[in-house]
């Protein structure tokens, strides 16, 4: 079989032995000298790896599950042209397991004094900040026998913030909120109400509604609309202690938390009201105050992208005092938490008194979707155990809700995927009745 490129140069480099006098040895050492000089020129003609120029350009955030490209430009000031194999080293997070390995990896070819840009491909698998670790270039001589070998930092950080996917719920919420602003006829009254105009009474109205001045000055029966007051204060808080780091789902029920205040978040600052965020355990580990209708949402989503779960039990009675600090006034607070006996009757309970005094409060709870399919479980001995073992948790999680309504609080209890537009259902309703 004929050979032919690398392979032909090597075979016909072989085929030349020349004696060298080795007077460790008792005779003639036989080397191949045409093939080391070969490798010897390989390795002086490939490009010099240190003084590559590097710089990064690129996307600084992604939500969670999209895609994030980073572009690498590599410069070449030598008078060598580079070949080389390029490695992009970033956490393992940043791409689905798998794909680490095509994704880093990149072959380039860069002319003397010229440049090439190469781009990586990020997938995260996880919120937070993921930062670019070393770039490991490998230059080869134009026979590929010896290589340069360097490493280079070239700092960039790409934020991964939370996914958001309960946004597809807005438009429907938002046209809900427009019937409770008065865009569309409604007769609601409480004490979170204020008067919007005056229209002719029609079949089925409340006739407590009735103006009876203006209607004796004039012709028809007149009645009061009302609409929600604007300017309503909200702080939500998110419990990142122990219980928030369960998993649900492929998550952890922390995830589920934002995704619902997020939306939360978007359809209170469209109403008028004013957002804020605390997220807490044992210490603020974030803070959200102040911002316009315009920044809340992406403030937030900033915020957020860094709080992971601590592995502590939520201080309750330090929640409670920042909680009261953070909110002077009579505010809606909005506490995702879970719905665990223990937490919410040693920790909440006896310090809830403390907020509702103050405070409209409502609490949110990601609720296991896996337990209420194993409620439903028959068929055999292990599936009837598995249901009462679900019963009995549904119980004590109903009865802890009902413990926190006699307190006058609102409660929550919902999957993943439904704990998000039944939150803001729950804010929308508290709007209706004049509660806010």
């Amino acid at each position: 079989m004929a050979l032919t490129g690398r392979a032909a140069l090597l075979a016909a480099l072989g085929s030349l032995p020349v004696g060298i006098w080795d007077p460790g040895w008792t005779g003639i050492l036989a080397v191949n000298a045409p093939l080391a000089v070969a490798c010897a020129c390989d390795f002086a003609l490939a490009a010099p790896v240190r003084r590559l120029g590097l710089t990064r350009s690129g996307d600084t955030n992604v939500r969670l599950g999209e895609t994030a490209d980073v572009t690498l430009t590599v410069t070449n000031p030598s008078g060598r042209l580079l070949r080389a194999r390029l490695r992009d080293a970033w956490p393992p997070s940043s791409w689905q397991p798998g794909t680490e390995v095509e994704a880093s990896r990149h072959r380039l070819t860069v002319p003397a004094g010229e440049r090439r840009r190469i781009t990586t491909r990020l997938r995260p698998t996880r919120r937070g900040d993921r930062q670019a670790d070393r770039v490991t270039i490998r230059s080869y001589g134009p026979l590929g026998l010896f290589t340069r070998q360097g490493t280079h930092k070239v700092p960039w950080t790409v934020r991964v913030l939370p996914p958001f996917p309960s946004r597809k719920h807005l438009p429907s919420k938002l046209a809900r909120l427009r019937e409770l602003d008065g865009r569309t006829s409604v007769l609601i009254r409480g004490e979170g109400t204020e008067f919007d105009s005056l229209r002719e009474y029609v079949p089925g109205d409340d006739t407590r509604s009735i103006d009876w001045r203006a209607t004796a000055r004039q012709s028809t029966v007149a009645v009061r609309t009302w609409r929600p007051e604007r300017d309503r204060h909200i702080l939500l808080v998110l419990d990142t202690g122990r219980t928030a780091a369960g998993r649900v789902g492929d998550a952890p029920r922390l995830d589920a938390s934002m995704d619902a205040a997020l939306l939360l978040a978007a359809l209170a600052s469209r109403a008028g009201d004013r957002v804020d965020l605390l997220a807490y355990d044992r210490r603020v580990r974030s803070i959200v105050q102040g911002r316009t209708v315009r920044d809340v949402l992406p403030s937030l989503v900033n915020a957020m992208a860094t709080v992971d779960p601590e592995l502590v039990e939520l201080d309750a009675r330090g929640l409670t005092a920042t909680v009261l600090r953070t909110a002077p006034r009579r505010s809606l607070i909005v506490l995702l938490t879970s719905l665990d006996a223990a937490p919410v009757e040693e920790g909440l309970l006896p310090v809830l008194s403390q907020l509702t005094q103050r405070h409209t409060v409502l609490v949110a709870s990601v609720a296991d979707p896996y337990i209420a399919r194993m409620a439903t479980a028959r068929g055999n001995t292990d599936a009837v155990y598995e249901a009462a073992a679900a019963a009995q948790a549904q119980s004590e999680r109903h009865r802890t809700a009902e413990q926190l309504r006699r307190h006058g609080v609102t409660v929550v209890d919902e999957t993943p995927d439904e704990l998000a537009p039944a939150l803001a259902d729950a804010y929308l309703a508290l709007k209706t009745a004049g509660r806010l």
